[in-house]
């Protein structure tokens, strides 16, 4: 007796010990407690919070970063979206009680509409299926909707597995959710923020399609091309990274939900997977469907590792394009200065006037980040062992971290730089004409050889290209000012 006694007052202790801890940790002011049951057994949970006991055992196991760790937001409410959809196709069609179902709706619906964000306390780092994070959901939908009933907090009259996650598994909801955050980001946040760019880029070309400038290969001075042609190739590249994006949606619009737990769906009804999608699709205006193979969405995030390599490739044309802007805006003395940057704050704390190419150093930063999300959604998309692919929470964090920061980089950079930025044209026709590989529309005329020697006595003597080859003998004065025109340059001649 005594040592059950003991035993039983250990555990209150270390509950209630434990519990402190996690309130301090997440920063919550709860002043009392109530008692939550799981199949380990009773725990105390903070009284003022809709989660149970599996939550709090997640916030015991894994002390894992800080709050820049928890789960990111787009997925809670990816998982009210999931939820109410489940308990409205349950209702119809797998004859969950009407009361409850509706309750579940109601309660989902404010999980996605962001009411009960602060009751998601959980981690990234935690199982690799998202267990926790789904019975996260589960539970505070739950209580939630025993609290709509009339019902107290704990009672399970709405349980979180036997109805909230009714004919689901974490391993089918979390790819599903995954899905559904990242479909929805990539329209609310990444598409418009390319898109803002990629106009700006556009009009900047058409504007300066009339300034004729000298071109730069390896760094050194090339044959003539028009600032608007310049900048026309990242216009393209811009292009060409919104069509990749588009190009990896749909397969980010197939939804795991119907396989449950290894791929089969088991505990679910025929024509349940289809059905969630469509309400799915309903509910948020996206064009999700079911998978098409459960067995791949579950063990296999190639979808996800496909929009990360476009995302990829999108941070490698943001991070030539925002250098190349930095070096012609580059002095305003000592450098190219072909462009004039907008002065947006100062750029020293010791050297006054001076003033950075802040914009340019913050995307090719998140270029940076973009390229390492990448390498580790890769190394984890590679990770599906058999039927499931435990590194889930890991990949859509990344995913949402490099979608967000795309959309939003592009966006000030835009705003911010490429708007307001301006051509110096000074500066352009001081150094195209100061080119010595002008020399090369000699070519067809005197052939390559003695256009070189030119060029080289040029460089050699500091004197000018006309000067060189009027005392080369190689063209008469006449000869050269027909010849050697930069407006002819820029496109071929018949």
């Amino acid at each position: 007796m005594l040592r059950r006694a003991c035993a039983q007052s250990f555990a209150q202790v270390r509950s209630a010990y434990v519990l402190q801890l996690h309130i301090g940790g997440v920063q919550f002011k709860s002043t009392s407690t109530r008692t939550e049951h799981d199949t380990f057994g009773p725990l105390e949970v903070p009284g003022d919070r809709y989660w149970g006991a599996q939550t709090q055992r997640s916030l015991v196991n894994f002390k894992i970063g800080g709050s820049r760790d928890r789960m990111p937001e787009p997925v809670v409410l990816a998982f009210g979206v999931l939820k109410r959809a489940a308990a409205k196709v349950n209702m119809a069609s797998a004859g969950m009680d009407k009361k409850i179902g509706n309750a579940i709706v109601q309660a989902a619906g404010e999980v996605a509409d962001g009411q009960l964000t602060d009751h998601f306390p959980l981690t990234v780092w935690q199982t690799g299926s998202g267990t926790q994070t789904n019975m996260n959901a589960n539970e505070v939908i739950a209580n939630r909707a025993i609290e709509i009933m009339g019902g107290q907090l704990g009672d399970k009259s709405v349980h979180p597995n036997d109805h909230v996650n009714k004919g689901q598994s974490s391993n089918d909801t979390f790819p599903t959710v995954m899905h559904i955050a990242a479909v929805q980001q990539i329209h609310e946040k990444l598409l418009p923020g390319l898109e803002t760019l990629h106009e700006a880029l556009k009009l900047k070309s058409k504007r300066w399609n009339h300034i004729i400038k000298i071109g730069r290969t390896h760094t050194q001075d090339a044959t003539p091309l028009t600032l608007g042609q310049e900048f026309s190739g990242y216009t393209q590249q811009l292009s060409n990274s919104l069509e990749r994006v588009h190009a990896a949606l749909p397969r980010l619009c197939m939804l795991a939900q119907g396989g449950t737990a290894v791929g089969t769906g088991l505990n679910t009804k025929p024509g349940w997977p289809e059905a969630i999608a469509k309400q799915v699709a309903d509910d948020t205006g996206y064009p999700y469907i079911t998978a098409p193979n459960k067995f791949e969405a579950l063990a296999g995030h190639d979808s996800v590792v496909e929009m990360s390599n476009a995302l990829h490739t999108t941070a490698v044309s943001l991070f030539k394009i925002a250098n190349d802007i930095r070096f012609l805006g580059s002095g305003p003395r000592c450098g190219l200065g072909e462009l004039k940057l907008p002065e947006n704050e100062p750029g020293s704390s010791i050297m006054p006037g001076k003033v950075n190419p802040t914009q340019c150093e913050a995307l090719t930063m998140v270029c940076a980040q973009v390229m390492g999300n990448a390498a580790g959604i890769g190394f984890a998309g590679a990770n599906g062992h058999f039927e499931l692919n435990v590194f889930k929470p890991m990949m859509v964090t990344a995913l949402l971290h490099s979608i967000r920061l795309i959309g939003d980089a592009c966006t000030s950079f835009t705003h911010n730089c490429v708007d307001n930025m301006e051509a110096n044209e000074l500066r352009i026709a001081q150094l195209l004409n100061e080119s010595l590989m002008l020399v090369t529309a000699l070519n067809n005329h005197i052939g390559y050889d003695k256009a070189a020697k030119t060029a080289k006595k040029a460089h050699r003597e500091g004197t000018t290209l006309k000067q060189a080859a009027l005392d080369l003998g190689v063209v008469t004065e006449e000869q050269f000012e027909k010849w050697v025109r930069p407006e002819d340059m820029i496109a071929p001649r018949a």
